[in-house]
């Protein structure tokens, strides 16, 4: 059923003919829409940030919208003259993870989170939706953008060394993936190199990748921390790095993860991507991955190889794990509901 549902998330990114509708709806940059969202078990709560036009658009062009309706959460882009919808897709987040923990009963908390599209030509309105446990899609959260906005953000992204670890051809008709790297101080540099083709490599030791490996395209881009490592709270080991990566995420010692969700983005936004992979300096075992948000594993445990494969499961296709863990709250779904992930 994994290698299926691979393959058909494959095959449904670019292999299509050209679909009119990008050229008559957007043109080929980013919209960026970052906002906070917050609450508690009981509530989401949308507060806009800011919008960016971002240089690259690394997604299909042809297939626009999300016919598989995956996600906790979903968006969807509307043509605001026609109302005809031009763009969607769905995703999950640590706000939505954190709704689960005990914290989440006693305590309002905020996330910082980020959701991206090609740049629409004319105004548009952003729907944002969450699943409720019956697998049913409500809307949260509705804004009316203007693509013409001068407050919308045109910055250039920060100058970082780019590279190309598989090159095989044209962003709009690849699946792109992007490594981006924590505690990696100047020193490491090397290192930081030498680990990207390794992680590179993994990807190609295991069906389904290994037969489609035309069909993607991987970047690094090389970004340095003050410090090499991670945060680890649990051992009161703390360190400046870029994307503020830690161990101990909702007090699960092996969850790597960060929330510094804008630097992530302001990185990735110097190539074009579908989807981030964070690589961690540290020897530690743990790992994470959110569907269509970002992976993110450590460099040098034994298991690194298999952390990096499983999380990029959750990440790119939205697969559930098949374990039970004490640590991890299990109320996630209604029990007389199926669950959306395959």
């Amino acid at each position: 059923m994994k290698k299926i549902i691979f393959l058909l998330l494959l095959s449904n990114l670019g292999l299509q003919a050209q679909n009119s509708l990008f050229k008559k709806y957007f043109i080929n940059k980013t919209m960026r829409v970052d906002y906070i969202h917050a609450g508690n078990n009981l509530s989401d709560n949308v507060f806009l940030k800011e919008i960016k036009q971002e240089p690259f658009w690394g997604g299909s062009q042809s297939n626009l919208i999300d016919t598989f309706e995956y996600g906790s959460y979903f968006f969807r882009v509307y043509d605001k003259l026609s109302k005809k919808l031009i763009y969607s897709k769905g995703y999950n987040t640590l706000f939505q993870e954190w709704k689960t923990y005990p914290e989440a009963k006693n305590t309002q908390k905020s996330f910082y989170e980020v959701i991206c599209f090609p740049y629409p030509q004319k105004e548009v309105i952003l729907e944002i939706s969450k699943r409720t446990k019956k697998n049913k899609l409500e809307t949260i959260y509705s804004y009316n953008i203007n693509p013409q906005d001068y407050m919308i953000k045109k910055e250039t992204p920060s100058p970082y060394t780019t590279f190309k670890l598989i090159n095989n051809g044209d962003s709009k008709d690849k699946v792109d993936i992007v490594f981006l790297f924590d505690g990696y101080s100047k020193k490491d540099s090397n290192k930081l190199y030498k680990d990207a083709q390794r992680f590179s490599d993994y990807l190609w030791s295991y069906s389904p990748f290994k037969e489609n490996k035309n069909r993607f395209n991987i970047w690094g881009i090389a970004s340095y921390s003050m410090e090499s490592g991670t945060d680890i709270p649990g051992k009161n080991i703390w360190k400046n790095t870029l994307l503020n990566s830690s161990f101990y995420t909702f007090r699960t010692e092996r969850y790597l993860t960060t929330q510094d969700v804008k630097t992530v983005r302001d990185i990735a936004a110097s190539v074009p991507y579908d989807q981030i992979y964070i690589i961690v300096n540290t020897d530690k075992y743990g790992g994470g991955g959110i569907f269509n948000f970002w992976n993110i594993v450590s460099a040098d445990h034994v298991l690194s190889k298999y952390v990096f494969l499983h999380e990029f499961g959750h990440g790119f296709a939205g697969l559930a794990d098949e374990y039970v863990d004490l640590e991890i709250p299990a109320d996630f779904f209604d029990k007389n509901t199926e669950p959306w992930e395959a």
